[in-house]
């Protein structure tokens, strides 16, 4: 029986891939220090599978890191320990970079200097890395990824990106693995940072690594109380709780949706062969507007509350960006299965059991005082 260790498994994604790995009959160890942002009371789940050993760490603690990995002859990690949040990130500097980088140079550290018995290492890098995604010119007939919108177009109440050469409003196009990283927060620079060196050192020393670059994931067990989660979650708290959902520029900015189920199945397919040394993007493939992800939410839990657009905008906030999935369903033969309603619904019917603190205004309180909205 291998053994597979999730560094974050406690948390959201990392409790679906455990509670996966366990059916499949893989010994599993959950490394995870339980962050408070994360779990409210600083305990374990109860949502937490019985069927895997917990043990109670921090990535930033190498000895203990060591000793698990080690003394549990660990054949199979799923690096997920991560300090996410984009706002948050552009104050909390050196936390962020302490945990996803420091974090992670402790295990790849631990894994090229002492013997241990890993052949397979996945990492969860992000979809933040690429910036803006990509666009096509109609009249230019180019495709193109520009930077973030200049502050004086932003103002004038511009929202859509404009063609550098003609100044048409460009059309958002799938964005695919090639594209550029061109990072516009320390989050985003932690995860690139994290990716690159798990590929790196996995190349380096013979240690088959797959990055996988996760688009807006939902689902159970999001954190419904933690302004820095995933929008659905927040628009979530907000609604439940009979406020309306505060939504930047004009609500039209999309992103890309894909239920924790499909990207589980993703992270389990990764474990072939095939995906050795690969980078792949996980998405649903298929754009949302954000207003629309906000109205879809309030129709679930039948209340009429409508988004409330707020026509400002957020340093460093992009407009659109959406996955091209072709290589990871070429190669691995992925495709989601659960539509954006759907898993909303799903959401909705869990979240209908659990406690949502909406602790939106003070997130944004926060980023206002730091001079970021």
């Amino acid at each position: 029986m291998k053994t597979v260790l999730v560094t974050g498994g406690a948390g959201f994604i990392g409790s679906f891939l455990v509670d996966e790995l366990v059916k499949k009959k893989y010994k599993v160890i959950i490394y995870d220090n339980l962050d408070r942002q994360v779990h409210l009371n600083g305990k374990k789940p109860k949502y937490l599978n019985k069927k895997a050993d917990f043990v109670l760490g921090d990535v930033q603690d190498y000895k203990k890191l060591k000793n698990v990995i080690l003394k549990n002859e660990v054949n199979i990690i799923y690096h997920f320990a991560a300090k996410v949040g984009v706002g948050q990130s552009q104050y909390q500097v050196k936390e962020y970079m302490d945990v996803n980088v420091g974090g992670t140079s402790n295990l790849l550290d631990i894994l090229v200097n002492h013997k241990n018995k890993v052949k397979k290492l996945v990492v969860a890098a992000s979809m933040s890395s690429y910036g803006e995604g990509k666009y096509y010119c109609s009249k230019c007939k180019e495709k193109f990824q520009p930077g973030l919108r200049s502050k004086e177009q932003l103002e004038k109440n511009v929202w859509e990106i404009i063609c550098p050469k003609c100044n048409n409003i460009a059309e958002p196009i799938p964005t695919n693995e090639t594209t550029n990283q061109v990072c516009h927060s320390i989050y985003a620079l932690s995860k690139k940072v994290q990716e690159d060196m798990c590929m790196i050192v996995g190349k380096t020393y013979n240690i088959p690594t797959t990055a996988l670059r996760f688009f807006n994931v939902y689902g159970p067990r999001q954190s419904l109380s933690n302004p820095y989660t995933g929008v659905a979650a927040i628009f979530m708290s907000r609604i439940k709780n009979d406020h309306q959902p505060i939504v930047f520029e004009d609500g039209n900015q999309t992103r890309d949706f894909i239920s924790v189920y499909d990207l589980v199945r993703a992270c389990i397919l990764v474990l072939d062969k095939k995906a050795d040394y690969k980078i792949y993007n996980v998405g649903s493939g298929k754009p949302i507007k954000i207003k629309e992800v906000a109205k879809i939410i309030a129709e679930v839990y039948n209340k009429k509350i409508d988004p409330y657009m707020i026509g400002k905008y957020r340093k460093g906030d992009i407009r659109h960006c959406f996955a091209d999935i072709s290589k990871i369903a070429k190669e691995l033969n992925f495709s989601p299965k659960i539509n954006f309603k759907n898993g909303i619904k799903d959401l909705c019917l869990w979240a209908a059991k659990e406690s949502a603190v909406d602790m939106y205004e003070k997130a944004e309180k926060e980023l206002k005082e730091k001079g970021l909205v």
